[in-house]
């Protein structure tokens, strides 16, 4: 049993090596690629349709130009849908719980938008540093107020993505390490312990597909206020 709750968030190292870059391409493994043949199998045709779905939800709101945007997004939700979904199973290792993976994730792109506003768009993406009537006075402050809420973007969302995924398996272990104690004390609070870790689990699942979402989301929302 490990020492303390945070240990399981350690990088896991076997005979010297970061298994962390395995744990990241494990999940490529699970995505299926079509074939020569005329009809798919199941798995293929379900993830096709939750891959047609997501564009029409995620890039419906974006200008033609941000289409371009597609692959990169639908690759970045799948990748992050597998790693926390697998990051559920025992003796496993959940990568986008360190908070160094997320905002790797999260800063080049962030950052990608913001180029590509004051590229294509120079006025229109320093004008939101400023909203339009503000009174003279208040503008120096106001321009500091929207630079720091416009830098904070990344970290919020690689901040949010590590503590949603961190706070739900801490309240899995400490539930689990109850029922486990309380198996021999009191088999009827065990039982009903393991019965809100059943449940816990499955919001859990809902959580890692809906941070994974959400985390896809905001970057195209960025992405829209600047194409």
């Amino acid at each position: 049993m490990p020492v303390g709750f945070f240990e399981q968030f350690m990088s896991p190292v076997y005979l010297g090596i970061p298994l962390i870059a395995v744990a990241m391409v494990i999940p490529w493994l699970f995505i299926s690629t079509p074939g020569n043949r005329w009809l798919n199998n199941r798995q293929l045709t379900l993830q096709s349709w939750f891959i047609n779905r997501f564009n029409h939800q995620l890039l419906s709101p974006l200008k033609l130009g941000g289409h371009k945007w597609a692959v990169l997004f639908t690759s970045l939700m799948l990748f992050l849908v597998s790693l926390n979904m697998l990051g559920l199973l025992p003796y496993t290792f959940t990568p986008t719980t360190q908070l160094s993976m997320s905002l790797g994730l999260a800063v080049p792109i962030w950052l990608a938008t913001v180029l590509i506003g004051m590229r294509n768009q120079p006025t229109e993406s320093l004008g939101h540093l400023l909203p339009e009537g503000t009174p003279t006075p208040l503008i120096p402050v106001l321009i500091i107020i929207e630079t720091i809420s416009l830098l904070i973007r990344p970290v919020a969302l690689g901040v949010r993505l590590t503590a949603n995924l961190t706070a739900g398996h801490l309240l899995i272990q400490l539930i689990a390490t109850a029922a486990f104690v309380l198996t021999t004390i009191m088999p009827v609070v065990a039982f009903l312990t393991a019965t809100i870790l059943f449940l816990l689990t499955l919001l859990e699942v809902a959580v890692a597909m809906i941070q994974a979402y959400v985390f896809v989301l905001l970057l195209s929302l960025y992405l829209q206020e600047n194409v």
